[in-house]
């Protein structure tokens, strides 16, 4: 039976490893040709590898505005047309408010913020004249809450949210769906980088209704929802994948109060 992506065309940005890789393994699997683009040559390559001939790897960084010409160009030489763009690229640089540097917040907000725009901007022309197109901004669980030390980082998803909306609003009327996904704690660099066993750090979170740590291919499982056409009528949406991190913590209960509350 073909798959729920079979034959359309689909570029993720910071495809090497984590969530990207895995969003790419699950669109590949269910028909896409991909485009798998990053920072990390090596890895990336061996993850298109991976994927078989219909998959392939350039050599990307998305705050860089000249690197996604190229991209798109290569897309459209190949294919066609570009039916998905998941800006998945994103970069963690912490700091107080006192202290995180100028240069810090540059990074952060070139590859999270600007460079999640600056790829829009460039499919749009090719989804436009196809009239038809899913975007998916994979923004975060800060992009929804503050958290300390990371003012530049909540910046650049809270703005990569407000942006989102703002694009489907402006995309709706051609058939092209923009949505933000906000991961929780999952499994990647990011989140684990001293790369510990899942079962080490899943107590970490028992204060929140899953208990655990999430994995990369739950977040690729709501991608590949948002990026097929079940997901038709959904546009300007922002979707938690964050094991109910956002619902709140659990409250403790004095002594003595019901437990079956």
């Amino acid at each position: 039976m073909p798959g729920r992506l079979e034959g359309k065309v689909a570029i993720i940005t910071g495809a090497a490893r984590g969530m990207g890789a895995a969003t790419a393994r699950r669109f590949a699997e269910e028909g896409a040709f991909t485009i798998l683009t990053d920072v990390l040559a090596e890895d990336g390559a061996a993850t298109a590898r991976t994927l078989g001939p219909n998959a392939v790897f350039l050599l990307q960084d998305v705050s860089l505005e000249g690197s996604w010409e190229p991209v798109v160009e290569d897309a459209l030489r190949r294919h066609g047309r570009i039916d998905i763009l998941v800006n998945n690229a994103g970069i963690l640089e912490t700091g107080t408010i006192e202290h995180q540097a100028r240069a810090s917040w540059e990074r952060v907000l070139g590859v999270n913020l600007i460079g999640a725009a600056m790829g829009v901007r460039a499919v749009v022309p090719a989804m436009k004249a196809q009239g038809s197109g899913s975007i998916i901004n994979i923004s975060s669980t800060d992009g929804l809450k503050g958290s300390n030390g990371l003012g530049a980082y909540a910046a650049s998803k809270w703005g990569l949210r407000g942006y989102t909306k703002v694009a489907a609003h402006e995309l709706g009327p051609f058939g092209i769906r923009v949505n933000s996904v906000h991961p929780g704690p999952v499994n990647t660099r990011i989140a684990n980088p001293m790369d510990a066993p899942v079962e080490v750090l899943n107590p970490l979170f028992t204060d929140y209704p899953l208990q655990r740590l999430g994995s990369p291919e739950e977040v690729a499982s709501l991608n590949l929802f948002l990026a097929s056409d079940e997901a038709s009528f959904i546009t300007g949406a922002e979707i938690a994948v964050d094991g109910g991190m956002t619902a709140g913590r659990y409250m403790r209960l004095l002594p003595g109060a019901p437990d079956n509350l």
